[in-house]
């Protein structure tokens, strides 16, 4: 109810009375006098003026588990939310929570990360109060290799919420970065459970920079946070559900293809590097061309000089004017 009731304060900007927020929600006066004595304990600013009712004073962001959920408009995706003050991992969290039956759209959210991972168990830094770490809990009906495209639907949903939220031009470094103004924003980490042919259930983790810092000396020079680019304050709530409803969207395009020919032209309108040079470190042999965009099973389509078109499953893709790669 304290989301509700926060959604619609914040909706109105004005004050509600006492007897509407009762009739409204099927509660009592008292209850709904707890609930907002409730929410200004967590930091809202909420006026109570008698014979008028109540009104949210302040439109500082509170970031926590009713902000998320007033702010949360989808239909499943970010439905529920679990957040936490701090965690080891999301992912873990959300594999555990998966494992005990929960249900496809459950959004875990972290304030900070103690154990936070990226690709191939890299550490992921993961302070409070400054990012988003969020993973999203999936329950596929469709065979097990489609599972690996989710993680191109995601990317394709970050940069678009990114877009959304701050107005800066984001971009997706194939297959699982998020780029602004040439610098890392964002990494992604899907993990699944499965069983011969059939998925359980799939994590899909993501990061994004988002408040003022100091990065690690080791990514200094690559990584950019999204206040730093747009240069004004950014809501780490806005960004979330932005991102989760354009993933719905997406996501659904995707079930219902069973690929990503639904979204290739927008996927590939997005794609850092697209008809420019990129080298491809592969285990056979690197070797540079130029990127032609994905396919509509998620592989990048990289043209060689004599004009034959390299499929590229798996591996590292640097792409030219990225991460220092010139």
């Amino acid at each position: 109810m304290k989301a509700k009731i926060l959604a619609l304060l914040r909706e109105r900007q004005d004050y509600v009375s006492g007897q509407e927020l009762c009739e409204g929600f099927g509660v009592s006066r008292t209850a709904v006098w707890k609930a907002i004595g409730q929410l200004k304990k967590e930091g809202y600013q909420i006026e109570a003026v008698q014979n008028r009712g109540y009104r949210l004073l302040s439109k500082r962001e509170v970031y926590g588990q009713h902000e998320l959920e007033s702010r949360m408009d989808t239909t499943w995706a970010g439905r529920p939310v679990c957040f936490y003050e701090e965690l080891g991992s999301t992912n873990l969290q959300a594999k555990l929570d998966a494992e005990k039956g929960a249900k496809e759209g459950t959004l875990v959210v972290a304030d900070m990360q103690t154990a936070g991972r990226g690709r191939r168990g890299r550490m992921w830094s993961s302070p409070p109060g400054t990012n988003v770490y969020f993973t999203l809990v999936l329950k596929p009906d469709y065979q097990v290799e489609l599972a690996s495209m989710v993680t191109l639907v995601m990317g394709l949903a970050v940069a678009q919420g990114i877009r959304e939220t701050c107005g800066i031009e984001a971009h997706i470094k194939w297959p699982n970065d998020i780029v602004v103004k040439g610098k890392k924003v964002c990494g992604m980490l899907a993990e699944m459970s499965t069983e011969r042919d059939f998925i359980h259930y799939v994590v899909m983790g993501v990061g994004i920079n988002v408040g003022q810092q100091d990065f690690p000396p080791e990514i200094a020079q690559t990584a950019i946070c999204l206040e730093q680019a747009c240069g004004h304050k950014v809501s780490r709530a806005e960004i979330i559900v932005n991102v989760m409803k354009a993933f719905e969207q997406y996501y659904d395009i995707f079930r219902r293809d069973g690929s990503l020919t639904g979204l290739l032209d927008q996927y590939n309108g997005l794609l850092a590097g697209r008809d420019g040079e990129v080298r491809v470190l592969d285990p056979k042999g690197e070797y540079q061309g130029i990127s032609r965009g994905i396919n509509s099973t998620g592989e990048l389509l990289v043209e060689r000089e004599d004009g034959t078109v390299e499929i590229v499953y798996a591996g590292e893709v640097s792409v030219r004017g990225i991460y220092g790669y010139v």
